[in-house]
């Protein structure tokens, strides 16, 4: 399993495609902070309201100085379907080989109904504007995890 990243880590490097095909990197942003979320797949219950409560938060989030990076192993195509069908407006990005994910350490053991397989580990990484890790949290529940992060980055609900 990959390792886990820790505040006050360098936050890995990367460039994906989004959900229109474009080029998409992770990189410092004088006065921005990004937050990174995993996802295992698009259009599946969890991961819809998940992407919802982003999509609803994403005004204020960004007007307190954080912007959302979305990333699931799924090809561009899903991703464009699902981003249209939910009227997501930040970026998707496609992480099909889940490189990105095990850097993040976001890609490793997961039981469900008994069974050991190894996949995406829903988790969201916050990056401050140097780009080091300001906040790092795994296996988060989709449901309430906005609500549950606004409040550990002390944003108003």
């Amino acid at each position: 399993m990959a390792e886990r990243l820790v505040t006050g880590d360098n936050a890995p490097a990367f460039t994906l495609q989004d959900s229109t095909g474009k080029d998409v990197s992770l990189a410092p942003r004088p006065g921005r902070s990004t937050i990174v979320y995993f996802y295992p797949a698009a259009s599946t219950p969890g991961c819809t309201k998940e992407a919802c409560d982003f999509r609803d938060s994403l005004a204020s989030l960004q007007a307190a100085g954080f912007d959302v990076l979305g990333i699931s192993p799924d090809p561009v195509e899903k991703l464009a379907k699902f981003a249209d069908k939910e009227s997501l407006t930040f970026p998707l990005l496609s992480d099909a080989d889940h490189a990105v994910a095990e850097a993040y350490g976001a890609w490793g053991e997961k039981k469900n109904y008994g069974k050991t397989y190894e996949g995406l580990i829903r988790s969201t990484i916050v990056v401050d504007p140097d780009g080091k890790v300001a906040l790092a949290q795994y296996n988060v529940r989709a449901t309430g995890h906005v609500a549950k992060l606004r409040r550990d980055l002390n944003l108003d609900a």
